[in-house]
């Protein structure tokens, strides 16, 4: 994982976002590239089985190609002149990555899929997840368990 490190200004709820940090007593340093799941997976707030789970379901979400463009894509195109390869073509494994994220949070069921989607797919911290759905501090991670339980359910993650 590549990491991207800076200096930040360490608050009693956490790292400040922003701000210049020179003068300030204590400081922190945070690897920007980390996302909040691996965050919680490294300091012991989810299992491996839970970590996995987000991360099958990121996975789908990314090879679903279901997060927003910014531009043009000019990926190349290609053209098979013979013969067939097995296996799905590329738009065929899109759809059945659609199919597979649709069907875990239709699992995780309605009041979880919120906190799942904005932490393991919208790379939304914690903390920020659970102000923008207006929750109490800190219950964010047991709702994100439970949700990440379902979704180990539905990838058959043992």
């Amino acid at each position: 994982m590549p990491r991207k490190l800076v200096e930040r200004e360490l608050t009693g709820e956490g790292p400040r976002r922003t701000g210049d940090v020179r003068g300030k007593r204590r400081t922190v340093t945070v690897n920007l590239a980390e996302s909040p799941l691996s965050w919680l997976h490294a300091r012991g707030h989810i299992d491996d089985r839970l970590f996995a789970a987000g991360e099958c379901l990121r996975a789908d979400y990314e090879r679903a190609q279901l997060s927003p463009g910014v531009t043009m894509r000019w990926d190349p195109v290609r053209i098979k002149v013979r013969g067939g390869s097995p296996g799905l073509s590329p738009t065929e494994r899109q759809i059945a990555a659609k199919q597979r994220f649709d069907a875990a949070l239709a699992l995780a069921g309605r009041g979880l899929t919120d906190i799942l989607w904005r932490v393991v797919c919208g790379c939304e911290s914690l903390a920020d997840a659970e102000r923008a759905l207006a929750w109490p501090a800190r219950s964010g991670k047991v709702v994100l368990r439970i949700a990440l339980d379902r979704v180990a359910d539905f990838y058959r993650i043992g």
